[in-house]
Formats: structure tokens, C-alpha cells, sequence
């Protein structure tokens, strides 16, 4: 174990799932049966919550508050605010639509209830509509007709829900990215989606001959995108080391701004390696912001000890060291 899986262990059990790999099974030891992992929290009502999270191979994953299991691990969502920076997320701008999907999803989820719900019920009506034009049967098409009905029906709650969300967290991404970068750059997100031309229910009546011969859905929100530009460019192309470190970091901290806002809350906020690669006026402004009233608790990772402290020392923050190596953790 080394310092990331310290942090991949806070962020399961704030959303149920690593970060670094979404596959439960493969977060098992190859060498043990089970993995266990449990966090004591002190919340602002000032006792002690307990939340623990257990699999075992071939079992059902368990999920508990206070020791009493989850019926649903999506009622746990949200209950602990966190924002993880990592180098993982090169992939919201390196990678296709699916991440950057995943990145929406994943904060309207902390504090919409309704939109999480809607979001499960749209992307198991996909699969079952998947799984029957894949077949290519007659017989099916009275069920696809209800599948198609269920996901208009939740698709629109989503797209209304994901436009309102970009409203509102792009002056926040734009003031973020200007406190860190400082410069004369423009950065700006566009929401796009097939639902601002068409009526998906329509939309999907007319594709599914084309979707029967295709073998999947080739219409619905499950195809949204998040442009990112830069200077009206996309960063994609365009964007240095530097520049798309910056637009993913002002990017992060907005969504932990909207969080916060949403959750009454100050999110847990994890740093992993976050100043790697930063030049050292953009890690000056970056711990200043990090270092204010506006955040909670705060979990850094470096492999330079000394570079580290260098970092904080000039900071107003309360900090503890610890030192991971080889699955051990000791304090100094």
C-alpha cells in the first residue's frame, strides 16, 4: 500500500468506489479473500459516525452508517462531501465523453438526491434496451416502446438537471482557474447535448432501425458532452502541461465549491501529487487558496518530504506528517 491507496481508502467511503479502479473485485489483494475498510468522522454535530465498508469474493459489497447496513449504496452518497485532485483526472481532457460525464454526474450526485435516483433508472432502461435490439426480435418492440417511454421520462430530469449545474458552476470554474493561473487566458465549458434540438422519445423511435443494425443506442443524454476551451479552442489541442494542470486543478475546485454550497458542508478536500509539475508561483497560489477559511480538512500527498513542508511551512494550516511505506503508516 502506498500513499494513494491512503487516499483511495477516504474516497470509497465517501462514494462506495475507488477512484483509481471502479471494479470492486480488483481492489482485493490477489493474495486474500476480502478487503475492509472503515473510517471513524466527527461531523459537525460533533459525534462520532462510523462508516464501514467490507467485500468478500463472490459476496454482495456491505455498506455501513453506525454499523447498520445500506439498502442502497446510493442513500450514502453525499453524506460525506469529498473532492479528489489527482493525476487521474488528465483524463476529463485526454480522454472521450465518457469521463467528463462521469465528472457531472458524480457532483450533481453529492447533493441531488432525485438526479442519482433518475440517473440509475435511465442507465439500466439503456442496457435492457441494449440487450433487446441486440436480438433484433419483432416481439421486442412492445418493451422497447415502455424502455424508450422510461428513459425520456428520467433523460429529462437529467438534461435539466446538468444545464441548471453548468449555469451555475462555470463563473465558479472561471473565477478558480484566474486565482491560480493569474493570467490573461479565457477558459470557459459548454453542455452539449442531443436534447437541446431534439425530443429524445421522438429521437429514439426514429433511430431504432439504424441503433437494431448498429447494436446499441446511438441517441439519449448518455452521449452529453462537456467541451472544455481555451481561448475559445479546445484545451485538448491546444493546451501545454501546465495550462491543462491548471484548468483541471480551478476545475476541481469548483466542483468543491458547489459542494459546498449545496451541502452546507466543507468537503474533505485530497491532494495526490498535486504539486508535481506546478511551477512555484501557481503552488504559491494554490496552498494560499487551499489555506483559507473556505476549506475543512485537507489530505496531501508528496514524495519529497522536504518539498512538502518547504510548501506548508509558511502556511496558517494545523498540519500533520505521515510517512506510508510498504502498507505501514507512522506519524512524525
Amino acid at each position: 500500500m502506498g500513499k494513494t491507496n491512503l487516499l483511495d481508502a477516504i474516497y470509497y467511503l465517501s462514494f462506495c468506489k475507488s477512484f483509481t479502479n471502479p471494479v470492486d473485485i480488483q481492489n482485493i489483494h490477489h493474495a486474500h479473500d476480502f478487503f475492509v475498510i472503515q473510517g471513524i468522522y466527527q461531523r459537525i454535530e460533533g459525534e462520532d459516525t462510523v462508516v464501514y465498508c467490507g467485500l468478500k469474493r463472490r459476496q454482495k459489497k456491505q455498506f455501513k452508517l453506525n454499523k447498520k447496513e445500506y439498502e442502497r449504496l446510493s442513500d450514502h452518497i453525499g453524506y460525506l462531501p469529498l473532492v479528489v485532485i489527482s493525476p487521474f483526472d488528465s483524463s476529463l481532457i485526454s480522454e472521450g465523453s465518457e469521463e467528463r460525464r462521469r465528472f457531472v454526474d458524480s457532483v450533481i450526485s453529492q447533493y441531488n438526491k432525485l438526479y442519482l435516483i433518475d440517473l440509475i433508472r435511465y442507465n439500466k432502461a439503456l442496457m435492457q434496451r441494449n440487450s433487446l435490439i441486440k436480438n433484433n426480435l419483432m416481439q421486442d418492440d412492445l418493451v422497447i416502446d415502455i424502455l424508450e417511454e422510461q428513459m425520456a421520462q428520467a433523460a429529462e430530469v437529467i438534461f435539466n438537471a446538468r444545464k441548471a449545474f453548468i449555469d451555475e458552476f462555470v463563473p465558479l470554474f472561471e473565477k478558480r482557474f484566474n486565482e491560480i493561473t493569474a493570467a490573461s487566458e479565457h477558459v470557459l465549458l459548454k453542455y452539449q447535448s442531443q436534447l437541446f434540438s431534439n425530443n429524445l422519445l421522438s429521437a429514439l423511435r426514429e433511430s431504432r432501425e439504424k441503433d437494431k443494425i448498429l447494436g446499441y443506442t446511438t441517441v439519449g443524454i448518455h452521449r452529453d458532452d462537456l467541451e472544455m476551451l481555451l481561448d475559445d479552442f479546445p484545451i485538448k489541442r491546444i493546451g501545454s502541461q501546465g495550462q491543462n494542470k491548471s484548468f483541471l486543478i480551478a476545475l476541481k475546485l469548483a466542483q468543491y465549491d458547489i459542494v459546498k454550497q449545496s451541502s452546507q458542508l466543507k468537503p474533505m478536500l485530497l491532494l495526490d501529487d498535486l504539486f508535481d509539475k506546478l511551477d512555484a508561483q501557481r503552488v504559491e497560489r494554490l496552498v494560499r487558496l487551499v489555506g483559507g477559511n473556505d476549506f475543512g480538512q485537507i489530505f496531501i500527498t508528496d514524495t519529497n518530504r522536504d518539498h512538502l513542508i518547504e510548501i506548508l511551512k509558511n502556511t496558517n494550516l494545523e498540519v500533520s506528517y505521515f510517512f506510508v511505506d510498504n502498507g505501514t503508516v507512522v506519524r512524525y
